[in-house]
């Protein structure tokens, strides 16, 4: 008798080949992914490499990645050489305030735009959104006028209020309570609930992923604004951050490295505010899957 090799079947080499693919195909996923997100992070890694460098090492001539020597000192020169405290309230409070109002005026216009039946309901839903396609930069003059008649120039009221007011949120918060079961709401009603009860009590706790997204999108748009800011104020005491890091620039020159220390620390409550509500918003997109169909 003669021994022979033993072969294996050819299903299990084809198993074999098929799960090899697999991992190499998963591989080059996760490594084009690590390069994607290693070019997105790269601006702030610029970022914070200038912010702890001198100013002469950062215009210097070739460019290094790393500093030489680390300056650590420029965010402690970049708070006290400005009265940053007041910029960053004053942004605290056009951010927040501008956020509070978006949300609570979505929630009752979408909440309208999505459960009342009325007339012109559809035509007034199309118009309200076609004001998304209207240029920032065409309503400044006309804003402009309306806060200066007000005399509402260099005051909080007139930072929030003109820019607190846009369809983008009513349209994302529709969009989600559309995916909620219309049968949550006629239970409200048999219980006696009004329709601000229901809004209250049923839709708002289950679009909080939405609200929470609204919330992250409009509070770092406010944050980061520069050009409305500008205009609708007229002294240091009403400054924004990206309004008062242009101090940095005078006639003898510019600190880039101040500059860049200051919009690292302006980076902190964006970054603090988008971990908070980071499971918020995953838990989003759970919820509004789950009431796909409906």
């Amino acid at each position: 008798m003669t021994n022979s090799p033993i072969s294996r079947p050819p299903h299990s080499v084809s198993a074999n080949r098929h799960r090899l693919l697999r991992r190499i195909a998963a591989f080059a996923s996760y490594a084009g992914l690590s390069l994607v997100a290693l070019l997105f992070l790269f601006p702030f890694f610029w970022m914070v490499s200038n912010a702890v460098r001198s100013n002469e090492e950062v215009l210097a001539v070739p460019v290094r990645i790393f500093p030489e020597a680390y300056q650590w000192g420029n965010f402690v020169e970049a708070l006290v050489s400005l009265p940053f405290g007041i910029f960053l309230l004053n942004s605290v409070i056009v951010a927040c305030g501008v956020t509070a109002i978006v949300i609570v005026v979505s929630c009752l216009s979408a909440y309208a735009f999505a459960r009342l039946k009325f007339p012109c309901r559809e035509g007034m839903l199309l118009t309200y959104l076609s004001t998304l396609m209207i240029p920032q930069v065409m309503l400044v003059i006309p804003l402009f006028l309306v806060v200066s008649k007000l005399g509402w120039i260099n005051t909080y009221h007139g930072m929030i209020l003109p820019v607190a007011f846009s369809s983008f949120g009513t349209f994302l918060l529709r969009q989600f309570i559309l995916g909620i079961p219309k049968d949550l709401d006629e239970a409200a009603m048999m219980d006696g609930a009004s329709r601000l009860r229901i809004l209250v009590a049923v839709i708002v706790p289950l679009a909080m992923p939405a609200i929470g997204l609204l919330a992250l999108f409009t509070f770092i748009a406010q944050w980061k604004s520069f050009l409305w800011p500008l205009i609708a104020t007229s002294g240091l005491d009403k400054a924004t951050l990206p309004l008062g890091l242009t101090l940095f620039q005078t006639r003898q020159g510019t600190a880039w490295n101040y500059i860049m220390a200051g919009a690292t620390i302006s980076m902190v409550p964006g970054v603090i505010l988008a971990i908070v509500l980071q499971r918020v918003i995953y838990k989003g997109i759970s919820v509004s899957s789950g009431f796909g169909g409906r």
